[in-house]
């Protein structure tokens, strides 16, 4: 993996594919450059794909207190070793950095995001707080697998499955960035849409959620669309929560490609 500096200093592993405009994908909870990798491989014919690893994770270093500001700093340090301006692609909790990075001023024209996990409305509200708590208190107690049930748990995925995982050989490699759950979990402030903050998006914006999705996702996507002043939605058919990168590569490809086109047939 390629390194470049942050601005505080950690060191941020990315891997470079493909060739043509740049594209960066930004991964959610507990992914690593190497989960991007298939996406990556799907765009590398038309794009120069980054995949990172996020702070905390793999290959990158963890320097000096969390913050969100220093997630958008690692991922402008990203951008910068891919030239400059790039578009972006954000997973569930990074498309919510993705967001946050672009609002604060990061250079993006192209920016899609599937399924960032607000939780608004009441209910919504009243479980992130509950489900916050629980994982600071299993992270403090050191509680590692915990942490990682715990989010697998909120994602849906039923007893029986995680318990496979646990004596899967992937198990290990969850462990080991569980501790950066937290860090997801801070990004999605109280879980409401900051639809003051997203005014602030300059970006065309693709945001995306799966026809098999839950009801709550789809009504946050449509509330996403409609804070973020250049945005669309769109419904993959078929696709839930993990989405199949057979399924939205086409998807992603057509937006960046022709936005790129048209917006240098503007200038």
């Amino acid at each position: 993996m390629d390194k470049t500096l942050s601005r505080d200093g950690t060191s941020i592993a990315y891997h470079r594919h493909g060739d043509g405009p740049p594209v960066i994908l930004v991964g959610g909870a507990l992914s690593t450059a190497a989960d991007e990798g298939p996406l990556a491989a799907l765009l590398a014919p038309r794009f120069t794909v980054l995949t990172y690893d996020r702070r905390g994770r793999g290959a990158s270093g963890d320097g000096g207190p969390w913050s969100p500001r220093r997630e958008i700093e690692d991922l402008a340090a990203v951008a910068a070793a891919a030239g400059g301006r790039v578009s972006l692609f954000g997973m569930l909790s990074g498309g919510a950095l993705a967001l946050e990075a672009q609002a604060a001023g990061l250079p993006v024209d192209l920016l899609a995001v599937y399924q960032p996990p607000y939780t608004p409305g009441p209910d919504g509200l009243l479980y992130k707080s509950r489900c916050t708590a629980l994982l600071h208190r299993l992270l403090a107690e050191g509680d590692r697998a915990g942490a990682v049930e715990l989010y697998l748990s909120q994602t849906g995925i039923p007893e029986e499955t995680v318990a496979r995982m646990r004596r899967a050989p992937l198990w290990a490699g969850l462990e080991a960035v569980a501790h950066t759950l937290a860090y997801d979990d801070a990004l999605l402030g109280d879980g409401s849409v900051p639809a003051a903050r997203l005014a602030s998006v300059t970006a065309r914006t693709l945001v995306m959620t799966g026809g098999f999705s839950t009801e709550e996702a789809r009504r946050t996507s449509l509330a996403l669309a409609a804070a973020v002043p250049r945005a669309r939605q769109r419904t993959l058919t078929g696709q839930t929560r993990e989405v199949a990168p057979h399924a939205i590569a086409p998807v992603l490809a057509e937006f960046f490609a022709r936005e790129v086109f048209a917006g240098r047939a503007a200038r």
